[in-house]
């Protein structure tokens, strides 16, 4: 009897292993974004949903960079950050990376992402601007404000001046007799809205209320990049361009070239298979409700969530999208 006792006892062990798996916590740490901008809000509503239906889950804020260096030291187990980003992450050290991010992969490619320079428009009637490009080839001074570093926005922006202008931008704009902030969503809109900038830029998502907030605070103009510039910044980072093409906002009357990339999860490669297979089929089973929260999770297509090779991702997430995307 005793022997059967112990038996029994590694069995039931045994059996709770192979479910929950060593590397299974009891709560997982979602790492979101800054206050006011899609990513808080769609943190948020993953958070109660895998509560709901799987795992006690916390939305806590992030950054695009941290994110992916948290999950990589497994300081959190899951959150936002920019496909491009997270390939740069994992095929080299470097600034802002340090080391490769060896176990930081990819759960599930979200939504596009678009990088907008927002710049008041008697700014631009004043000084004739037609683009980014022309503010930086006439050096003139300006009020520019992105968000904190660390965040994707500002990773992207970074990226367009130093790859795409071989400028400093913290520097050069203090040099040219401008200034430079650092703000969140909603306090970067104030500010141009109370005329305390002259250009505010941030990635969001396609259709982001955060624009049209701006648009409905003061006149603004989302300027363009020229493509050769595009193509630099495309070439060191790996973003693509996108457009931005008249009916979306009020502002747009003709389509605007901007730095394209994707919004994406990073998650923990350590992370147990089984769990990341049903993170991601929660969220697919339920991506209309979550589409309420952010209309921009309507873009979630199995047939995309995974990037392609070099750029790597969780094996329970490739064995998820493969079987609900649709048979070729």
């Amino acid at each position: 009897m005793k022997r059967l006792f112990v038996l029994c006892l590694v069995l039931t062990a045994l059996l709770s292993a192979s479910v929950v798996g060593a590397d299974t916590p009891a709560q997982l740490r979602f790492m979101a974004g800054p206050p006011g901008g899609n990513w808080f809000a769609l943190g948020g509503a993953l958070a109660d949903l895998w509560t709901s239906k799987l795992i006690p889950t916390t939305s806590i804020t992030g950054g695009a960079v941290a994110n992916i260096i948290n999950a990589d030291k497994g300081k959190g187990e899951l959150g936002f950050s920019n496909t491009s980003m997270v390939a740069v992450a994992q095929k080299a050290g470097g600034d802002p990376f340090k080391e490769p991010s060896n176990n930081a992969t990819i759960m599930a490619n979200l939504y596009t992402q678009y990088t907008y320079f927002i710049a008041r428009k008697d700014f631009v009637e004043k000084n004739n601007i037609k683009s980014v490009d022309d503010i930086v080839a006439r050096k003139i001074p300006t009020r520019f404000a992105t968000l904190k570093t660390g965040t994707g926005s500002e990773f992207v922006v970074n990226a367009v001046f130093k790859d795409g202008f071989g400028i400093d931008y913290r520097k050069d704009f203090k040099d040219w007799g401008g200034s430079v902030e650092y703000a969140s969503y909603s306090g970067g809109a104030d500010l141009i809205a109370d005329k305390h900038l002259d250009v505010f830029a941030f990635s969001v998502g396609k259709i982001a209320s955060i624009v049209m907030q701006i648009e409905s605070q003061t006149d603004i103009v989302i300027l363009p990049l020229e493509q050769s510039t595009l193509d630099k910044v495309s070439e060191a980072v790996g973003t693509v361009t996108f457009t931005v093409d008249p009916g979306i906002y009020k502002s747009v009357t003709e389509p605007v070239k901007v730095v394209g990339d994707y919004t994406c999860i990073v998650v923990r490669n350590d992370l147990d298979e089984k769990l990341v297979y049903d993170l991601c089929k929660v969220m697919h089973e339920n991506q209309e409700s979550l589409a309420a929260a952010v209309v921009d999770m309507k873009e979630l297509d199995p047939a995309t969530a995974i990037p392609a090779s070099p750029i790597k991702s969780h094996a329970g997430a490739i064995k998820c999208w493969s079987e609900v995307a649709p048979k070729k």
